[in-house]
């Protein structure tokens, strides 16, 4: 939900265009999920939370599947040779160049950033009506990040790059963790003065706050960010130690909320999940994607869950359910694999060692153990026998089975689709039909047996005979 925070329009540019060789990955950086999220779409999420107008991603390294993997949601520049974070900035000017508002520059690696971090420095920077702003945080081992350097007044001259600190600037524990505000006519105007004389031979974002010191123009700082909300990502170290504080971040909203989780510790649920009150998840669960579970379920051990809507009351026991929907009171498991397309209604119960998938099962209907149901629509009140098949592909085309209300269907039967079995009709156990059945008919499809008195003893009699005369 978006929070407008001032009467001034504010756009943001995230930067999102580095090759980040650490990550020794084929995937672009901003596309490694963060709890089931792109990480830039975390920081995204928060710009649209705090209330940003527009948002411009710059994009470089493999722009085109960054953009495709982003959405197009948001707009995007290109940093087509990269020469730096100023350079990355300058790139969405032709986008923002006329911008009244304040414009915000972030980096797209920070998937822990609030939307309330966001809303404060924004509004700081309007209130104050300053030219630039940024937001500053304490740090007892600050390696590696840019150091913010004050007079005796307390004003901020400069941010000093961990490569380009002197001793005494590299003592400095006040670091920059790369979240500004700008008038859009101040931000255009400093870019166009920075130079690439430093360690690195880059046009430097921050040299930015200098030259707009050299105007005498107004830099405000807003000090106390929790370092944590500012986490970077550059390795896959750094994605899991952050991946795992926003675990924990799920996890605790959500037991405040009133869920019950047996174990948090060995509990893996996405960021986009969501689960009503009084529902227990117990050890070992996983919960992805767009998920959403009702109230007063329980989500047994060893489940997994992917962007599936659950109804309230369900039971779910060590079993995969994947883009399906279930409503209410349905019961599943153990060892059940709900595949794509998967509908049951109320009361529909399917047991141990069942696959379901394109299929939908009516209300009450149940397939308790050891079947596949697969493109086949059950009527309500249905019993599936264990070991019941259909036979859905042809080798070439998927076909359809659809059964009526109420019907029997014994166990190990083999349905051959396409074919229809009318309501209260029965299927005797053990048969192989091919062809539709009629409401309220019984269909007995069984080979008649044929036994050879003798056969078995006669065979095993001979191999032994063979195998004796061979050792000799």
């Amino acid at each position: 939900m978006s929070h407008e925070t001032s009467a001034l329009p504010v756009a943001a540019i995230i930067l999102a265009a580095g090759k980040s060789t650490r990550m020794k990955s084929k995937t672009p950086k901003p596309l490694h999920h963060v709890c089931g999220i792109p990480m830039t779409q975390h920081i995204i999420g928060a710009c649209r939370e705090a209330g940003v107008a527009r948002i411009v991603v710059v994009v470089g390294h493999e722009a085109e599947r960054v953009k495709k993997g982003l959405g197009d949601e948001v707009e995007y520049a290109l940093q087509s040779n990269p020469k730096g974070t100023g350079d990355a900035v300058r790139s969405a000017e032709s986008l923002l160049k006329d911008w009244q508002g304040s414009i915000l520059v972030l980096a797209g690696d920070v998937p822990l950033l609030p939307a309330e971090n966001l809303r404060s420095l924004i509004a700081h920077h309007q209130a104050t009506d300053a030219a630039m702003t940024l937001m500053t945080m304490e740090m007892k081992n600050p390696f590696g990040y840019g150091r913010i350097a004050r007079d005796e007044a307390g004003r901020v001259l400069r941010i000093v790059e961990q490569k380009d600190a002197n001793t005494q600037e590299q003592a400095l524990t006040e670091c920059n963790p790369s979240l500004y505000a700008f008038k859009g006519s101040a931000l255009w105007d400093s870019l166009t003065k920075i130079t690439p004389k430093n360690a690195q031979g880059e046009y430097y974002f921050t040299d930015t706050l200098q030259i707009l010191n050299e105007q005498s123009a107004k830099i405000e700082a807003l000090t106390g960010v929790d370092p944590q909300n500012v986490l970077g990502v550059n390795s896959r170290v750094e994605l899991a130690e952050v991946t795992t504080i926003l675990r924990q971040r799920i996890l605790y909203r959500l037991m405040l909320s009133g869920v019950t989780l047996i174990d948090p510790a060995s509990t893996y649920i996405e960021a986009n999940v969501q689960i009503g009150q009084d529902t227990v998840i117990e050890p070992n669960v996983y919960l992805f994607g767009d998920t959403v579970i009702g109230e007063d379920c329980v989500i047994g051990s060893l489940s997994r869950i992917q962007s599936s809507q659950i109804g309230d009351r369900v039971k779910i026991y060590a079993s995969q359910v994947d883009q399906s929907v279930l409503e209410d009171d349905v019961k599943v498991g153990p060892f059940a694999n709900l595949r794509p397309k998967t509908h049951l209604c109320q009361y529909v119960k399917i047991g141990d060692f069942v696959e379901v998938k394109n299929a939908k099962f009516g209300v009450k209907a149940q397939a308790s153990h050891l079947s596949y149901i697969g493109d086949a629509e059950i009527g309500a009140g249905t019993n599936i026998g264990g070991g019941t098949i259909t036979c859905n592909f042809d080798g070439f085309d998927k076909h359809k089975t659809v059964i009526g209300e109420n019907c029997f269907i014994g166990s190990n039967s083999t349905l051959i689709a396409p074919i229809t079995i009318g309501n209260e009709a029965l299927v005797a156990a053990g048969s192989a039909v091919a062809q539709s059945v009629g409401s309220g008919d019984m269909v007995i499809a069984r080979s008649l047996p044929t036994v050879k008195e003798g056969w078995a003893a006669n065979r095993r009699a001979k191999k032994h005979a063979e195998k004796a005369a061979k050792n000799r």
